[in-house]
């Protein structure tokens, strides 16, 4: 378990597959702000919720200079039915093996129900344009996040 991110840190670099098995990278936004968010899994209600309230959001974070990428540790083909089952718009990338979720710290303990167990911790983190760590938010509920990030973004 990695420790979690503060602003002003280096965001880890990483290349995963989208929904359509390409390869992205943050690199490839360079320049661009990026809000990169975590999810436990495709096709749940909450992670629904969330992508959709993304994708509903998405011109308006567009606009302002973001970018949109959500990970999860599902496959990319899962991805792919969650995307064409909600007309989802942001980017979904496959991180299978928690490497990034991990460098993230959006992967550990979670309690539910009195049990603790290990979990994708739903996270966001805005990275600036130079890739540096601007907001880490952790243990974010689905409902309502967009529009406090956007609220806490001044948009």
């Amino acid at each position: 378990m990695s420790e979690r991110l503060q602003p002003g840190d280096e965001a880890p670099a990483f290349t995963l597959p989208d929904a359509d098995g390409n390869e992205v990278s943050l690199a490839d936004h360079k320049g661009r702000k990026v809000i990169v968010y975590f999810y436990p899994a495709a096709l749940t209600p909450g992670c629904t919720k969330q992508a959709c309230d993304f994708t509903d959001n998405l011109e308006l974070l567009a606009g302002a200079g973001y970018d949109v990428i959500g990970i999860s540790p599902d496959a990319p083909e899962k991805l792919a039915k969650f995307r064409e089952k909600e007309s989802l718009k942001v980017t979904l990338l496959a991180d299978p093996d928690k490497k990034v979720l991990d460098a993230y710290g959006a992967f550990g303990e979670k309690k539910n129900y009195g049990k603790t167990y290990l979990g994708v911790i739903r996270s966001t983190i805005v990275v600036d344009e130079q890739g540096k760590v601007e907001h880490a938010l952790y243990n974010v509920r689905a409902t309502g996040h967009v529009a406090k990030i956007i609220k806490d973004l001044g948009i």
